[in-house]
């Protein structure tokens, strides 16, 4: 079991840093929100898409399904993205490798701070982390994997063109 966890945080880390972008404007925001939504859409997944630039909200989309706690969800894990700089799911998995909640760990009130799957860092190459993408209606592990996979896809494109 720990290995399994250890082994899922290195991959998240790779994650991290493998999904570096060469720049991040209010159209790539758009696009990128636009991108996870269609997604989600052509899937006919119930998600919150909502994408921000520093504390800007550059996008936000509730789709078919979703509810009004998808919206709080995204709230409490961009605000660990942003004190943290890291994936909510990959601080949720490192205090569940210490045995912990991420609440515990780091005495947060849980209804303002969620270390589940979904919220995701946005990092421009020579710059550092200039955004949050997150997504909140599915399970954590397949939030994390949606976001995840949209900024696989966003990247490519954004080298293609």
């Amino acid at each position: 079991m720990t290995e399994d966890l250890a082994a899922l945080i290195a991959d998240v880390e790779q994650q991290e840093w493998d999904l570096v972008l060469t720049s991040f404007t209010y159209d790539d925001a758009w696009n990128l929100g636009c991108l996870v939504a269609e997604i989600a859409r052509d899937r006919g997944l119930p998600i919150v898409v909502d994408v921000r630039r520093g504390r800007q909200q550059m996008f936000h989309a509730a789709l078919p399904g979703s509810t009004p706690d998808n919206d709080s969800w995204v709230e409490r894990k961009v605000r660990v993205v942003e004190r943290f700089g890291a994936s909510s799911y990959l601080l949720g998995l490192r205090a569940r490798l210490r045995g912990q909640t991420f609440s515990e760990q780091h005495q947060l009130p849980f209804q303002e701070y969620a270390a589940a799957g979904g919220a995701f860092p946005v990092r421009v190459d020579g710059v550092d982390i200039v955004g949050v993408l997150s997504v909140s209606g599915l399970t954590q592990q397949d939030d994390h994997a949606l976001v995840v996979e949209a900024l696989t896809r966003f990247r490519a494109m954004s080298a293609d063109a």
